[in-house]
Parts: C-alpha cells; structure tokens; sequence
C-alpha cells in the first residue's frame, strides 16, 4: 500500500489534509457590483453609442421643435379682385360702382386654445423624455447582466480548469494503484474518461465566453473584437444591499418611467379634453380692404369680422368631448394599474433577495468551510487506506456542487439587484428565479462523475436574459 499511497503524497494531495488544520485565511474586501471600473466603462461607452438612446434623443428634439408649431398662428389671407360695370370696357374711374379691391384677413382662435394645442405637445414632448428613461435603465441593465454573465462563464472556465487537474491527478493515482496490484483498471479508465469529457466542456465554455464578448460588443456599439479584460470574480462581489420594503416600493413609484409616462399621458388627455371643450367656442377672423375707384372717386374701404356657426359640428363635438373622457379614464386606469403591478414586482424581488442575501451569508459563513473538511477529511483518510478513491470522489463532487449553489446564489441575487435597479415590470430576468437547492445549478453526481456532456459544473443555464441566454454562474475555487 506504500507505494501508491506515497505517490498520493507527491501528487499534493497532501496539501488538502493541511489545509484543515491551518486556521482559515482572512475574506478578502468584497466589492459592490457596480463599483466595478471596467461595467462603469462598458455603460458608458454604450449610453454614448447605442442607436435605441439616440433615436429616442432625436425624438425628445423633435417633439420639443412641435411646441412653438402650435402656438403660432395661420398665415393672413391676402386677395386681390375687381368689380366693374359690363363686359366690354372697363369703367374702373368711369362709374361709381367700379372698383379695384384689396382684402386682408387674419383668423384668430378662441383664447387659451393656442396655450392648450402647446400643452399637448408639451405632453407628448415629456412623453418622450419618460421612453428615453426606460431606454436607458434598460440599457445599463442589460449592459449589467451581460456582464455578469461574461463573468459567470469565465469563472466556470476556471471551475473545469480545477476539475481537470483533479482527475489527472486521479488518473495517475489509479495508474500507480492499478500497477502495484492494489487497485482495479475500472478506476482509470473512469478517470480518463471524466478528462475526455471535461475537454469536451472546454470547448463549448470557450465558445460561450467569445459568444458573450460579441454581446457585449453589440451593446456598447463596437464592432465584435477581441476579448474584454476582467479583473472580478463572483466570489470578489459583495451582496447587494437589501433596502427596507416600504422605502424601495416609494424609491421605484417615484422612478419608475412607466409611471412618469402614465402621468404625462393623463396630463396630456386633461388638456387634450379642455381643448376639445375650447373647439366648441368659433374662431375669429378680422378682415380688411381698401376699394380705390379711380377717377374722382373717393377711394372706399370695408372691415368686418366672421364668426364660424356652429351648425353642423354639434355632434362631431359632442362626440370628441365623449372620447377626451373616455381616453382620460383609461389612462388614469392604466397608470393605476402599473402602480399595483410594480409594486408587486419590487415585494417579489425584495423577498427572494432576502432569501439570496442570507443564503450566501451562510455558503461564506460555513457550508464552504464544512464542505471544504470534508473533502480534506477524506483526502486524509484515502492516504491511510481507509476508504477506497470512490470516497475522495464523492467529497470532491459534494464539494463542487456546493460551490456550484454558491455561485447561483450570486448570480441570482445581483440580478434580483440589477431588476430593482432597472424598475422593470417584467419578472425578475424574464422568469422569477428560484432559490438554489441542496446540490447548486451543477447539480453533481457521486464523486462528480457519471455526467453526459454539458450536465455537470461546466454546464451553463439558460435563461431569458441578454440575448437569449445566461450562464448562471461558476467561480474560481
């Protein structure tokens, strides 16, 4: 037993069993998410290039040119005509009744219609500076995921990186075994198979991570080139800071685009119904001519003032006045109606990131640390020949999986985070995430093993984030 039992030794296995007895190293200083140097630069470069946000820009400038539009008035009517006595010569200086004319008019709307036509677009000026609002929390946000997710698979890279230099050294532990007749040849094909497979995830999680740099590189409006240096980890993020309930349901009322939109279209059909109360009242025209005669006749002249009468426009008003009401009705509705919605959509988040908050207390506080123990427990135990390789796998596989549920946990909190942020009204990330259960995302086999392709820690989730997908999280051991 010696012999393979020595070799353990200088594979380093001994450095697990030591690593119990030293007294654990001191937790780093934890970050907050969007401290984060190289996501501030991504969001910037993406709030000064993303098309969405300079559409919406040049809509705001073009409903705010629309403002002055309608507060200015019709352009004066000038007309020019002759009246003359007969047909064959023109008596114009000849008879009295002859006459060259000189008219002008101008229409005038009724008072305050002109004050209201601005406040309507006003309104829908205002409108516009809400939808550039949503654009840009949604924006940041997807920006945010994104870059989670760039993190998340980078750190399962590491995670597999691990992973096979375990089952190397399995494989050449069951080798030395297998040729001093202590062992059984089933231990290292099974650990040369488990290696196949792990380069088999490689390969997919390598093409995941240049699949979320062109992500990346399309929200921030670059063409897609090479990779984006980072400096974090999952483990290096702090947990976001569960605000009180009442004070984020008031934070996100206040903030929320929707209803900033709801109230700009509420103000709108008010002023869009006092105008249409205002149409019953007739416009003005003042007009006014000189009639020069010629001759010796006194030049004559004319003014008046035209007042339109209201006859056949009595039924086409009444019903607009019926329609203003109606439409301020349903927007009031419908502003009440996000109001409730979002204020379930803030309690839903707050609750599971409650839950997500404590659950990485405890993954940080002891469930590593015990799981940890384990591993190194049986480490010890395997040198001395009492339990078989099967136990060490088994450790190492619980241990896996536990890192696995303590990288989900991450993931799904700073995304709880990152929807509050945003004050979206759709669910959490397009689907309320669960809490994570016993075995982590990875869920893993005895030992880690026993997997198909894709199955296991090196196995990304999916889910309806950025771009039809995110990996929920791996991180360095």
């Amino acid at each position: 037993m010696c012999s393979w039992a020595c070799a353990i030794g200088g594979l380093g296995w001994t450095g697990l069993a030591s690593a119990a007895e030293a007294p654990p190293p001191a937790q780093p200083a934890l970050e907050a998410f969007w401290e984060d140097d190289v996501l501030q630069d991504l969001v910037q470069q993406a709030l000064s290039a993303r098309p969405e946000l300079l559409q919406a820009r040049a809509q705001i400038d073009a409903d705010r040119e629309r403002i002055p539009q309608t507060r200015t008035l019709a352009d004066p009517l000038l007309s020019f005509g002759i009246q003359n006595d007969g047909f064959t010569h023109i008596q114009i200086g000849k008879m009295e009744t002859s006459w060259i004319s000189i008219m002008a008019s101008q229409s005038f709307p009724w008072f305050g219609k002109r004050d209201l036509r601005a406040g309507v677009a006003e309104s829908q000026a205002r409108r516009g500076e809400g939808d550039l609002e949503r654009a840009r929390l949604s924006m940041e946000a997807e920006m945010a995921r994104a870059y989670l997710d760039l993190l998340a698979v980078r750190d399962e890279a590491g995670l597999l990186t691990r992973m096979e230099t375990l089952w190397s050294q399995s494989e050449t532990i069951a080798r030395v075994r297998y040729e001093a007749g202590d062992g059984v040849q089933s231990d290292l094909m099974r650990a040369q198979l488990e290696r196949n497979r792990l380069r088999q995830q490689r390969l997919l999680v390598h093409a995941e991570e240049t699949r979320r740099g062109q992500v990346l590189d399309r929200l921030r409006g670059v063409p897609a080139g090479g990779p984006i240096a980072t400096t974090r980890h999952l483990t290096d993020l702090a947990d976001p800071v569960v605000p009180e309930l009442d004070q984020a349901i008031a934070e996100a009322l206040e903030r929320s685009p929707e209803l900033h939109r709801a109230a700009t279209d509420n103000q709108q059909a008010t002023r869009q119904l006092a105008l249409s109360e205002k149409d019953s009242y007739p416009d003005i025209v003042v007009s006014a001519g000189l009639m020069p005669r010629g001759g010796s006749f006194e030049t004559m002249w004319v003014a008046g003032v035209s007042l339109n009468v209201p006859v056949w426009s009595i039924a086409k008003r009444s019903h607009a006045l019926a329609e203003g009401r109606a439409r301020a009705r349903a927007v009031s509705a419908g502003a009440e109606s996000i109001r409730c919605f979002l204020e379930q959509r803030v309690r839903e988040r707050h609750t599971l990131l409650t839950a997500l908050v404590e659950s990485n207390r405890i993954y940080r506080s002891g469930l590593l640390v015990q799981s940890d123990a384990t591993v190194s427990s049986t480490v010890t135990q395997y040198r001395v020949g009492k339990v078989p390789l099967a136990s060490v796998l088994e450790a190492m596989g619980g241990y896996v999986a536990d890192v696995n549920g303590f990288f989900q946990s991450i993931v799904q909190a700073q995304r709880l985070a990152i929807a509050l942020r945003e004050i979206s009204l759709a669910d959490a990330d397009g689907g309320l995430p669960s809490l994570p259960g016993g075995g982590g995302m990875g869920g893993t086999s005895a030992g880690g093993v026993g997997r198909p392709p894709g199955s296991g820690p090196g196995t990304t989730a999916r889910d309806s984030g950025s771009d039809g997908g995110a990996t929920a999280g791996m991180g360095k051991m």
